[in-house]
Order: structure tokens, then sequence, then C-alpha cells
């Protein structure tokens, strides 16, 4: 199965991307406090979380947009994929992220690039998390659903190999005899 978009892993901070948008982990009350979308505040701007609060709380599987503040992303989606229970919920995560991109469907955004959902507070490891992801984007995929042109997966160190082999995956392998 592939997936018709580029998938780039990338270790380093999200706010540095220059994207169209950036989705970034969030828990229910929109507060952001999480490591990621911390980090992503102290970039952005306080006004960023206070966009996001000011619309919250939303439940687990839904997203909120707001600006990008001080980012070159003019736009940040802001998904809660992992409730305050801290339950590792499948449909969570998969309807988090197609809420996600149908949020950047509907505003016309082609370059993305997002933190892994679901591995905040470590509820889903880095490969259940990556095969998640990718599964439901190789589903979309095969659904005729809207997909981003590129797609930037920012990770730590312990994240990257879990991803790079869940993309890996995704590329189907060349014949005996040829490179890849």
């Amino acid at each position: 199965m592939t997936i018709p978009i580029e998938i780039d892993i990338w270790q380093g901070d999200l706010a540095e991307l220059e994207v169209d948008g950036i989705i970034i982990p969030a828990n229910e009350s929109l507060f952001m406090t999480a490591p990621t979308a911390s980090a992503v505040k102290r970039a952005a701007g306080d006004e960023v979380e206070l966009a996001a609060v000011s619309r919250g709380p939303v439940t687990p599987g839904e997203v909120i947009v707001t600006g990008g503040g001080r980012l070159a992303a003019p736009y940040l989606i802001h998904a809660v994929a992992v409730g305050h229970d801290l339950k590792p919920d499948h449909d969570r995560l998969t309807r988090a992220l197609n809420a996600a991109l149908d949020a950047t469907a509907h505003l016309g955004l082609r370059r993305l690039a997002m933190a892994p959902l679901g591995t905040e507070r470590g509820v889903f490891p880095p490969a259940e998390a990556a095969s998640l992801i990718l599964g439901a984007l190789a589903d979309r995929a095969a659904a005729g659903g809207a997909l981003p042109e590129s797609l930037v997966v920012a990770v730590g160190v312990a994240e990257a190999a879990a991803f790079r082999a869940a993309v890996d995956a995704l590329v189907p392998a060349p014949p005996a005899g040829e490179g890849r």
C-alpha cells in the first residue's frame, strides 16, 4: 500500500518549518502545556494558545484551527488524539487525524508538518502511532479523501526509527537486483 504524497521524517523543531500549516497534539482543554505544543507556543506567541482555549474545550477526535502567530506557518491545527483519560484509543487518533486533514483541505493547505499524534505522555508507543497515522493516511487516499502534497513528520530521536520504518513499509520493494 502506498500513499500518494511525499512524506519526510525530520528531527527538529516544528516551529522552524516553513509550511502552510502545522498539526500539533492538543489536550481537551487546548492549553498548550505538552512539550511539543509548549515549544510551538514559545515561538508562535501566547495569543495562539488564547485563541485555541477560547474555542474549547473539545472532545477527543476533534480539532481547532488557529492562526500561526509569529510562526512562518500561517495555521496551527490543534488535534486532540488523546483524552484526559490517557487511554490509547485507535479510533480517537484516527478521527483527530482525519479532522485535521479535513480542516487543512478546507483551507487549501498543501504543505503540512505535524508532530506524531498519540505519543504525547507515552499513550501510544512510537511504532504503533506511526502505523496508525500512516495507515489512516493510506485509508484516506484509498477512499479518495483529500491529502496534502507533502507532509513532514517532526520527531524526536526515539520516534525517528519507528516513523522511518513505517514509511519504508509503504514503499514497494524494488525487484531483486535493483536499488531503491
